[in-house]
């Protein structure tokens, strides 16, 4: 099987979808205040962190950032096998904060899905938003990501992955399978 690989952002591109994603979300909520950040384990951990950066640097002001590891909440924990189970961290009350769900590819809607139940474990927010970086289609939840990277449809069997060079330099690319 061949796979073929596009790149469909590279760093630049990434760094200019993570500061209108910023700019927008300050928008949208008129502001930082009540605002938190939460990465999802893995690719939207680095994304938020970015992210972070990017409204801290905005803002003048530092707005909490968390990470989560969602593996023990997914829907096909039984049918798969050896995941790695990260950590969770977040170190702020969730009650009452407009949660900013954070993630590189969305696809089904099931890894935001675990990543709401596990976030509501931890409290009860005031709202969550969904920040994605890149948006594949091919929903299974009715999921709708609020800030948006970029849209690129694709067929079921084709991927879309984030990927970092050995300086840790991300790049999305879209890889696919003949």
């Amino acid at each position: 099987m061949e796979t073929e690989t596009i790149e469909i952002l590279d760093n630049d591109g990434i760094n200019r979808a993570l500061t209108r994603i910023a700019h927008e979300i300050l928008e949208k909520n008129k502001g930082s205040e009540d605002l938190v950040l939460i990465g999802i384990r893995t690719g939207g951990a680095y994304l938020a962190t970015e992210l972070h950066k990017k409204l801290t640097q905005i803002e003048g002001q530092d707005i909490p950032l968390g990470m989560i590891d969602v593996t023990m909440y997914r829907d096909d924990l039984a049918s798969r096998n050896n995941l790695a189970v990260g950590q969770t961290d977040i170190s702020f009350p969730v009650s009452n904060k407009k949660i900013i769900l954070v993630d590189d590819v969305l696809f089904t809607g099931r890894t935001i899905r675990a990543a709401m139940d596990a976030v509501m474990d931890l409290g009860r927010p005031q709202n969550m938003q969904l920040a994605i970086l890149v948006d594949r289609g091919h929903r299974e939840l009715p999921i709708r990501p609020d800030f948006i990277g970029r849209n690129l449809p694709t067929a079921r069997n084709e991927q879309i992955e984030v990927d970092f060079d050995e300086k840790n330099i991300p790049q999305a690319v879209f890889l696919l399978r003949s």
